[in-house]
């Protein structure tokens, strides 16, 4: 039979397992609990917690609400929600992830520092993705998103740059901005930049091409609307081309599985260990079939 292994970097970070544990400790007590947006951003774990009662509002919704509980999860929040929690007796239950929550404090502290009036705080990441509405709302709504180094348009070169990342970005991706960027930045102007990667992501590209590399299948587990999923399946991709991506067992192909000796299982930082057991026990039954 193939040799099947899971992955045991794989799965959730500490800021989604800090979230989830706070979302079941409120549940045991209350029948309720609204969370603003998903949870993280696995389909399978979000109805997991909405079987046990954990309620997922939007932005607008949560405008609405009053006198209740409201989880933020890991990916933090802009000042804003803050305000409105406390104008309508809204308890937080704050679940932003420690390193997300220093990176808010440093943005913050910059956009009010009076040093120049001119700077620009840039920061690297993804358009409209949930943490980076967070960084943006610390500057209220000035600092400047640019995804790639394409999006250097943007910027005024001639102009102070400080720039930040969102936590889950690319390292490699990073370091060629900061070289472009001080490259191309004039002479009159500044630019100081701030490694804010977390690197227990970051460290999952290395461990995923070594994983991907030792397998000659790779099963790839992850909600479709992951960021961190997209990135590190690509690096899986370039690794081993026969790497799948699937968000469940039943989208396993077991024509894949007749001939393959080593089968590996990894998955994204949103993805939980219980899901990636269920893809492994899947193959094994469908295996132990043939």
């Amino acid at each position: 039979m193939a040799k099947i292994e899971i992955d045991t970097k794989s799965g959730f970070c500490f800021g989604v397992v800090t979230a989830i544990k706070k979302a079941e400790e409120v549940l045991a007590k209350d029948k309720t609990l609204y969370c603003l947006g998903d949870i993280v951003h696995n389909n399978k774990e979000v109805d997991r917690l909405r079987k046990m009662g954990l309620i997922t509002i939007n932005h607008k919704e949560f405008k609405k609400l009053k006198n209740t509980k409201v989880l933020l999860r890991a990916h933090g929040e802009p000042p804003e929600i803050y305000a409105i929690a406390k104008k309508n007796n809204i308890e937080i239950i704050d679940a932003t992830c420690p390193v997300v929550l220093l990176l808010q404090k440093k943005i913050n502290k910059e956009h009010k520092a009076e040093n120049d009036k001119n700077k620009q705080i840039v920061i690297f990441g993804k358009t409209g993705h949930a943490e980076v509405l967070g960084l943006v709302g610390q500057t209220g709504g000035e600092a400047i998103v640019i995804e790639n180094i394409e999006e250097t348009k943007k910027l005024d070169f001639s102009k102070d740059i400080y720039l930040y990342s969102q936590t889950t970005k690319s390292l490699e991706e990073f370091k060629k901005l900061v070289a472009y960027i001080q490259q191309n930045i004039k002479p009159n102007a500044s630019f100081k930049y701030h490694d804010t990667i977390c690197r227990q992501v970051a460290n999952r590209i290395p461990n995923i091409r070594k994983f991907a590399a030792s397998h000659d299948l790779v099963f790839f587990v992850s909600g479709k609307k992951s960021s961190n999923g997209k990135i590190l399946f690509t690096e899986c991709k370039k690794t081993n081309r026969n790497s799948h991506f699937i968000d469940s067992a039943e989208s396993i192909d077991n024509e894949l599985l007749k001939s393959a000796k080593s089968i590996g299982i990894c998955g994204a930082t949103s993805t939980p260990k219980w899901l990636m057991e269920e893809v492994y026990n899947t193959i094994k039954r469908n295996i132990e079939k043939q």
